[in-house]
């Protein structure tokens, strides 16, 4: 049987080889980039915000905060993003999200486990949810896959039915952060009976892109008013705007 997997394996290599997920040159193992488009991206990690996650420039006292966070404090307990979302970043995510390319909640998920050994091994994932028109009409909800990826490779439980969306949502990427907050901060609610499941429990947050955290304080927001005591966002990439980057 090893015999017949490894020979089943080489066949299915040379037909359709392993391709980096971004450019689609030939690599050598399924789920990694090419040494190109790994040098280009911008991976994220400490120092950071001890608000929002916000990386700087260079290392901080202890519980410092970014400027945005001194002047309102995300409802959220900080976001860790795997890279910064820039044209190549973003490539990823789209084929995700838009192309059907499933596999790659695996990949995305695999490079998120670096952020893991802050949590408690009782941590909860909760993926961001889609409204059902959506999730009829794409067919998945990539953060679940992002979030069973994840709870699978780590042995965490993920829960796709705690959080719930009951309202549809214009597209927000053209929307101002003031506009996005207004209309996300009533989109979310909890479901009947999950109160139990997360008191005094972490919560990662999943999804694939955290942009200005509308989205991701309005849960974070529905899901501490119901006993959660942390609230983690975990994503693929995250937009830095000039005046944010490092």
């Amino acid at each position: 049987m090893r015999f017949l997997s490894a020979l089943m394996k080489t066949i299915i290599d040379f037909a359709l080889p392993p391709r980096c997920p971004i450019c689609g040159v030939t690599v050598e193992a399924d789920n990694r980039f090419c040494l190109a488009c790994w040098q280009d991206l911008n991976f994220l990690s400490e120092p950071w915000c001890s608000s929002c996650g916000k990386p700087f420039a260079f290392a901080q006292a202890e519980g410092a905060q970014c400027v945005s966070c001194i002047q309102r404090s995300p409802e959220h307990d900080g976001v860790r993003a795997v890279v910064e979302y820039d044209d190549k970043s973003s490539l990823l995510a789209m084929r995700l999200k838009y192309g059907v390319r499933l596999g790659l909640a695996e990949l995305i998920a695999q490079h998120m486990q670096r952020f893991l050994p802050e949590v408690p091994k009782d941590t909860l994932i909760v993926p961001v949810p889609l409204h059902r028109w959506r999730l009829w009409s794409r067919g998945f909800n990539q953060s679940v896959l992002i979030g069973k990826a994840l709870a699978k490779r780590n042995s965490l439980e993920m829960h796709s039915k705690i959080l719930l969306r009951k309202s549809a949502t214009p597209p927000l990427r053209s929307m101002s952060a003031k506009k996005r907050r207004k209309i996300v901060g009533n989109a979310f609610r909890i479901s009947s009976g999950a109160e139990r499941q997360i008191a005094g429990k972490t919560i990662i947050l999943v999804d694939d892109v955290y942009t200005t955290g509308s989205t991701a304080n309005a849960c974070a927001k529905i899901l501490k008013g119901s006993g959660a005591t942390r609230v983690l966002v975990y994503c693929w990439a995250r937009v830095l705007t000039d005046y944010d980057k490092p």
